[in-house]
């Protein structure tokens, strides 16, 4: 990367990374500084490898969620098994006896009869 001319590693100059390296070889000197190097550069490709892998794995995972929701057989199985609520049938009304069956009803004669229509015939004579 070059912002301004300048050759940057990240958020690293090259005189940061100089002096990092320097500071390196007085800490482990020349003989163990190819080994550590090594040795982290392993590590970065362990870890790289890793987290591909878990890319990977990751959207397979998608892919294969989006295969079943998109299912077509899936599709099919669920709006055969419940319609759609507009296109259910109505709910039946329940048994239950209407509440003016037990209700006096008026006759024509204005008699009162229990149960149904009254009976003309089932009159009383006036005494």
């Amino acid at each position: 990367m070059e912002a301004g001319g300048i050759v940057m590693f990240g958020p690293l100059g090259v005189p940061e990374l100089l002096f990092i390296l320097a500071l390196a070889l007085l800490i482990f000197g020349p003989r163990k500084l190819p080994e550590i190097g090594r040795t982290l550069g392993r590590g970065m490709s362990e870890f790289r490898k890793a987290s591909n892998e878990l890319r990977r794995t990751l959207n397979a995972e998608v892919v294969r969620e989006e295969l079943r929701q998109n299912d077509p057989r899936r599709i099919l199985k669920e709006a055969i098994d419940e319609p759609p609520a507009e296109k259910r049938p109505p709910k039946k009304p329940s048994k239950k006896a209407p509440d003016d069956a037990e209700a006096p009803s008026e006759g024509p004669g204005g008699t009162v009869a229990r149960g149904g229509a009254a009976d003309p015939s089932a009159e009383t004579p006036a005494s």
